[in-house]
């Protein structure tokens, strides 16, 4: 674990393709073996290995403003109440963590096609749809004051379904 109470310059932490390992040796590194790193006071907290590490047990000792979901499913349903009555924002992950999805379907739309994009094709598309999905989420979000950031989330992917399938006429 990287950690350091006064916070981090992310510019100065080696990237694993520059230096495979170099975190390891990172000369500025605190390894606290006595503390969850889940209940470090901070403004970010990323969950993104694991799934269901943010339970409604653990949830009133996360001391982060913001949780920023990086894995699939790290905060159970029982702990998002806990953390929204605490004033923690929960960034889902089905918006946080879509970018790999997006890719994959990226290729599956390149496969079909049978051509190539380059990976600046790729990253100009992702950006834009990834903007694109946090606008609508954050337009939910911020016109609904009761709701949170998942289900705005989900409120928006459902309207998008209701939208396709009357576009198709399977809706009455």
């Amino acid at each position: 674990m990287v950690y350091d109470e006064n916070g981090l310059d992310t510019l100065d932490i080696p990237i694993h393709t520059e230096k495979p390992e170099g975190i390891k040796n990172y000369d500025k590194k605190t390894v606290q073996k006595d503390k969850n790193i889940l209940y470090s006071d901070v403004d970010v907290l990323i969950p993104a290995a694991i799934s269901n590490v943010i339970t409604e047990d653990n949830a009133d000792e996360i001391n982060a403003d913001i949780i920023v979901e990086g894995s699939n499913g790290p905060t159970d349903m029982k702990a998002e109440p806990i953390l929204s009555k605490n004033d923690t924002v929960v960034i889902p992950d089905i918006l946080a963590n879509a970018g790999g999805v997006v890719v994959s379907y990226y290729e599956w739309v390149q496969g079909i096609g049978r051509k190539n994009w380059t990976l600046e094709a790729v990253q100009s598309e992702l950006d834009e749809d990834m903007l694109t999905a946090w606008n609508k989420v954050e337009n939910k979000y911020e016109s609904n004051s009761n709701i949170t950031w998942r289900e705005a989330a989900y409120i928006v992917a459902i309207e998008k379904l209701n939208d396709a399938y009357k576009e198709r006429g399977h809706w009455p």
